[in-house]
């Protein structure tokens, strides 16, 4: 944790995020048509998680995040895994991101990738939220992921694409005590988590966390990101983190992005000034476009 600290200091260059995991293992060949999505590849072919990551670092990341994203016991479950193999493929997403980042020699941090309930439904609800569950539920489902995912020894836990106020109640509840640094970050537009919550008071939920080392966005429209960056660093007096989709929409019904892209290389240089100190990309976002990143921010 000191490293990472020292890492998010101010002053400190920030630190480059990988992008979207399911894009580079679409673009190496792998089917991810299935509700396990990146999680199915944890069970098929483990290998190909270890050139994705890889490939993200050639790229320049500073931070890996695991392929976890959207696995949950339930899931496995359905595919015929028992629960102590889930358990065991949870931890192994921190193992094989570990693996690829000991192949270059600087540091590079593991962020277990803790995705909210919505997207473990595969039907699009992380782009909704409320999901009629209460926060004792929803805590109740996402502990034992959390737990799984310490396991394999992570550097910290991104809570990530959160659209919910409750929900991101419910997963700071189960990762206070874990004893490791973690950033949450909301699926949000126009200002709103994507339940409709003004991000002001989403934001303010954090910000007497003392595990929480950043908080920001991901997955959003790219054109949201500065005004949410500079609202999440006054709201809590944390770094920030952005990492949103390339732009365009998600279609659930047909599993595809929809829509130009919108982000450009150079946005990032506004994040950083409103307040970003971890940056970069996540759907539609693949080591071509981290790389201009490092570039714009001229890492």
């Amino acid at each position: 944790m000191t490293d990472l600290a020292a890492a998010l200091a101010p002053g400190a260059p920030p630190l480059l995020l990988d992008g979207g995991l399911s894009d580079q293992l679409a673009a190496q060949g792998v089917d991810l048509a299935d509700e396990l999505w990146t999680a199915r590849v944890l069970v098929e072919a483990p290998r190909r998680l270890v050139a994705a990551h890889s490939a993200f670092l050639r790229a320049g990341a500073d931070v890996l995040l695991t392929a976890s994203y959207q696995a949950s016991f339930e899931g496995f479950a359905r595919r015929g895994v028992g629960r102590r193999a889930a358990a065991g493929l949870l931890a192994d997403s921190v193992r094989l991101a570990r693996e690829a980042a000991a192949s270059v020699p600087r540091p590079v941090f593991v962020a277990a990738s803790v995705g909210p309930y919505g997207a473990v439904l595969a039907d699009g609800s992380e782009y909704r939220g409320d999901y009629g569950l209460t926060v004792a539920e929803l805590a109740r489902f996402h502990g034992p992921r959390v737990e799984a995912l310490l396991a394999g020894g992570p550097d910290l836990l991104a809570l990530e694409t959160v659209p919910d106020t409750r929900e991101a109640e419910a997963m700071l509840s189960v990762v206070r005590g874990a004893g490791v640094p973690v950033w949450l970050s909301y699926n949000a537009e126009g200002g709103r988590t994507r339940a409709g919550q003004p991000l002001a008071g989403a934001f303010a939920l954090a910000a007497d966390e003392p595990s929480v080392v950043a908080v920001g966005v991901n997955c959003c429209p790219p054109e949201d990101v500065t005004d949410a960056v500079a609202l999440a660093a006054s709201v809590t007096g944390r770094p920030a983190v952005a990492y949103p989709n390339a732009g365009g929409r998600w279609d659930a019904s047909v599993g595809e992005w929809g829509g130009p892209a919108t982000l450009r290389a150079e946005d990032t240089r506004h994040w950083r000034a409103a307040g970003a100190r971890l940056v970069g990309g996540c759907c539609r976002v693949g080591p071509a476009g981290i790389a201009e990143m490092r570039a714009a921010l001229a890492l």
